[in-house]
């Protein structure tokens, strides 16, 4: 492993476990990393509401990267560090194709503020008090960090392929969930060319960082890493992309890794 000077890893499927807690050992781990000087950022698809739950575990650097690079957020702050939104107009054009292409095709937007849904779209959590229920051009009112497609019917890979055919790469199109959910950011947003920006202000290189990641919405950030681990129980195509595995988020597969890096900096 090169010298590791930055890490960032994916939350749900990779440093979470499979019940939401980040277990007490790893806890420990990255607290130990970031003593050693090597600053840990949480890279996810999570909107902002739900990676505030694990903020307690964010060094003194106080970065973390959200909803699929749309979002860096300054976790001491309490404030936006850099926003990369969907455009309105954007947004509800590629809607529109998308709904004509795959009828049954239903859309959640995510802002700062929270989450508009249509009436149709079936969440799968619980949606927060006050969020949101109407037609799709009063929730696009405003730049959107993300926006959600479901589809009751297609299957996640399918959904997929067939929503990137028709958008044809006016916006990036990505999945990390069980069903049928696609994540759709900006132009270019992605994991990997938010944490880019981020690596660029701190004056660390690619090469020099270590990623983990278990779902396709990793890919672009398990490629642009220097070293890149997928969780022994990610999804088929992150095994196959990614150079080394991890034992399963469920073993605390990411601190047994890093337990290795501080292994070897002892070493020098």
């Amino acid at each position: 492993m090169s010298r590791v000077r930055l890490v960032a890893t994916d939350l749900d499927g990779t440093l979470v476990r499979g019940d939401g807690s980040v277990s007490s050992y790893t806890a420990d781990v990255l607290a130990r990393v970031e003593a050693a000087g090597i600053p840990v950022v949480f890279v996810t698809g999570r909107p902002l509401r739900w990676a505030e739950d694990v903020f307690e575990h964010v060094g003194e650097h106080g970065l973390a990267i959200v909803s699929n690079g749309a979002l860096v957020w300054d976790v001491a702050a309490h404030r936006p560090r850099l926003e990369r939104p969907i455009d309105p107009e954007l947004g509800l054009a590629v809607c529109e194709v998308l709904r004509a292409a795959l009828p049954g095709t239903t859309y959640a937007v995510e802002t700062l503020d929270g989450i508009g849904l249509e009436p149709e779209f079936l969440e799968r959590h619980p949606v927060p008090d006050g969020a949101r229920r109407g037609p799709l051009a009063e929730l696009f009112d405003r730049p959107a960090l993300k926006l959600l497609a479901r589809h009751e019917e297609l299957a996640p890979q399918e959904f997929w392929d067939l929503a990137e055919e028709a958008v044809g790469g006016r916006v990036v199109i990505t999945w990390s969930s069980a069903s049928s959910l696609l994540e759709i950011s900006a132009p270019g947003v992605t994991k990997a060319s938010t944490l880019a920006l981020v690596c660029a202000d701190l004056g660390v290189d690619a090469a020099d960082v270590l990623a983990f990641g278990d779902m396709p919405n990793d890919l672009p950030m398990l490629a642009w890493a220097g070293t890149a681990y997928a969780m022994a129980n990610a999804h088929p195509t992150v095994l196959e992309a990614a150079a080394h595995v991890a034992p399963a988020n469920d073993e605390d597969g990411v601190a047994q890794v890093l337990e290795r890096v501080l292994v070897g900096l002892r070493a020098r």
